[in-house]
């Protein structure tokens, strides 16, 4: 799924190294059945970073990438106000392209992007917004 930006004109290293982590994400849930449907799915400034399918279960996934556990586990980092802004998208995502059946959920994965070596963790419905 191509980016829709060009990576090379971005200033911020902390970006680019979004960005692979979003596709070191992908290839994850691809080699594990998902359908990757959407990468970062945008509502005005508001975005998702993957929608997945894999049958009647989508999942809209919010990817975290660090170099090191410093300040915590990557999967940490994904708050109050990014689980309310993941809804929202959600939300309008669903209204567009959701199909009857489908249930729906909310995933992190946190990317470990060291120079020794690549972590990948995946919780599965790591919230919920008060809707199921």
């Amino acid at each position: 799924m191509p980016v829709k930006s060009n990576p090379a004109h971005w200033r911020d290293p902390r970006h680019r190294r979004g960005l692979k982590g979003e596709l070191v994400a992908m290839q994850f849930l691809e080699r594990r059945g998902w359908q990757v449907l959407e990468h970062r799915f945008r509502m005005g400034r508001a975005e998702v970073d993957l929608v997945v399918r894999k049958g009647g279960l989508v999942a809209f996934v919010e990817v975290k990438t660090r170099r090191s556990a410093r300040f915590g586990k990557p999967v940490e980092a994904v708050g109050w106000a990014k689980q309310r802004e993941m809804h929202r998208v959600a939300s309008a995502w669903m209204d567009r392209f959701g199909l009857p059946g489908d249930v729906y959920r909310f995933d992190v994965i946190g990317v470990m992007l060291s120079e020794q070596r690549l972590k990948v963790e995946h919780i599965k419905d790591a919230f919920w917004p008060g809707w199921r």
